[in-house]
């Protein structure tokens, strides 16, 4: 065996040395990183974060009779003295992590970590504790800014960027989990835009370097020591599983945040959908691989006012491709209101240039929104009638409306339900039973049809192969 590995050796040496002559900059790139220096350095910018919120107990509910005759006479006893029994308010406590970001005690963290605290203590690395106030929190992508009062300038972590990481790439988080202060495990970035079902804005970095509960809020850092996310939820069960919101994202907010105490972000008024290959296919479209399909428009939007029509697929958004659907809210979120940008749509074959004036998302609005696509086949309509709308509760649109769904049918499968309204085939408009009757004889077996359906406040396109 000793001269088996002097053997391999002798081999590996020279082809080693080659491999560095030929490309030092490849190699220096896969290097290891010195995570021993690097925790030395970042630590002091992670902070432990722990908070307290005081619950009223609310009064116990005397729970029925069970029977006509009453109680059992020891139960009602124990129900009186528990019920007479002074309820206090007492203290919940949790525990999180957070990270500097300015010599004068900004810190991000994550909103869920200190929402609804009444106390918020937070614990530098050198053991100093100080009371933290909540500067501004964003709900929807899970973030809050807290500020803390120190004498002197604190250690503050340099913020990287997010989009420029690849999978791959060395990781590093540093935070509190299960309340062991300042641990520290490494990995690689697993995965970019991960949608986990947060929010509307999922985008979450995926990495395997270790988190746990405690961990929220605290950094995920790069091999040269910049903040790249903020390290938010894990899979349950799962390990080597955590995700991280990414910091450019922080970074859009962070202003606001520390400005105004909230966040506004810009709105389009479309509702769209990812494009399936059936879909694609029937739009004539190449590839199904960018884009995104706008199923309805939203009256007097921003992008009503631009231009936007039913069942243009918005390529870009200003000057930014849009690669897959849930892209384009993103985008738009982080559009100031009042900003002019070029949207570039393809219509019926063709590229549009189109301009919009976006407009603020108010407050309890939805922003652009994502209906789910089916594919479907094998469905019963009818006229659908002003009174019949008004006794089912259906929207006042102009189609038919989906009575039947066969079982076993592809569209049971897909999830069509009773209720549907179909508005279009093939993108012309249906009013009426004979209407959709006609626009389905039109097509040949085996053949290709879109409709767009209504299914509640929304719309959203469909493709199916007529059976």
């Amino acid at each position: 065996m000793k001269n088996v590995l002097v053997n391999c050796g002798k081999l590996f040496l020279p082809v080693f040395f080659i491999a560095m002559l030929m490309n030092g900059t490849a190699f220096a790139k896969a290097v290891v990183p010195d995570f021993v220096e690097l925790a030395g350095k970042l630590k002091p910018t992670v902070v432990n974060i722990s908070t307290a919120k005081v619950i009223t107990p609310q009064k116990r509910l005397k729970r029925p009779s069970p029977t006509p005759y009453g109680t059992d006479p020891f139960e009602d006893f124990f129900e009186r003295f528990f019920e007479e029994m002074p309820q206090r308010p007492h203290k919940e406590r949790s525990l999180g992590s957070g990270f500097i970001i300015s010599e004068d005690g900004y810190i991000l963290t994550n909103n869920h970590v200190v929402a609804g605290a009444n106390e918020i203590k937070v614990k530098l690395a050198d053991g100093k504790e100080y009371m933290g106030e909540i500067k501004g929190a964003d709900e929807k992508l899970d973030l809050a800014l807290i500020k803390i009062t120190a004498k002197e300038k604190l250690p503050a972590a340099s913020l990287g960027d997010s989009d420029a990481i690849r999978v791959g790439e060395w990781a590093m988080a540093i935070g509190n989990p299960f309340g062991l202060a300042e641990t520290v495990t490494a990995g690689i970035i697993s995965a970019k835009g991960r949608v986990i079902g947060s929010g509307p804005y999922d985008d979450f970095i995926q990495t395997d370097a270790s988190i746990n509960p405690g961990n929220s809020g605290g950094p995920l850092f790069n091999a040269r020591g910049e903040v790249i996310g903020i390290n938010t939820a894990i899979v349950a069960g799962g390990q080597g599983i955590g995700f991280a919101i990414p910091v450019n994202m922080a970074k859009s907010i962070i202003p606001q945040l520390r400005d105004t105490g909230r966040v506004t972000r810009g709105w389009l008024g479309v509702s769209i959908q990812p494009i399936t290959p059936e879909l694609a296919q029937s739009f004539g479209l190449p590839d199904a691989e960018s884009g995104a399909l706008v199923a309805d428009v939203v009256k007097e939007s921003p992008a009503a006012k631009a231009g936007v029509k039913t069942g243009d697929i918005i390529l870009e958004f200003n000057g930014k491709q849009v690669h897959e659907t849930n892209e384009l809210p993103r985008l738009v979120a982080v559009t100031p209101a009042g900003k002019k940008v070029p949207l570039k749509v393809l219509r019926d074959g063709k590229q549009l240039e189109l301009n919009a004036v976006i407009e603020q998302l108010k407050d309890g609005a939805s922003a652009e929104s994502q209906p789910h696509g089916a594919d479907v086949l094998g469905i019963t309509v009818r006229d659908l009638t002003k009174e019949f709308a008004t006794q089912f509760g259906l929207p006042d649109v102009k189609g038919v409306v989906v009575t039947d769904v066969k079982a076993g049918s592809v569209a049971e499968e897909a999830g069509i339900v009773k209720g549907d309204i179909v508005r279009e085939v093939d993108g012309i408009k249906v009013s009426t039973v004979a209407d959709f009757e006609k626009a389905v004889a039109a097509h040949k077996k085996g053949a290709l049809m879109r409709l767009l359906l209504r299914r509640g406040d929304m719309s959203l396109f469909v493709a199916m192969k007529v059976g």
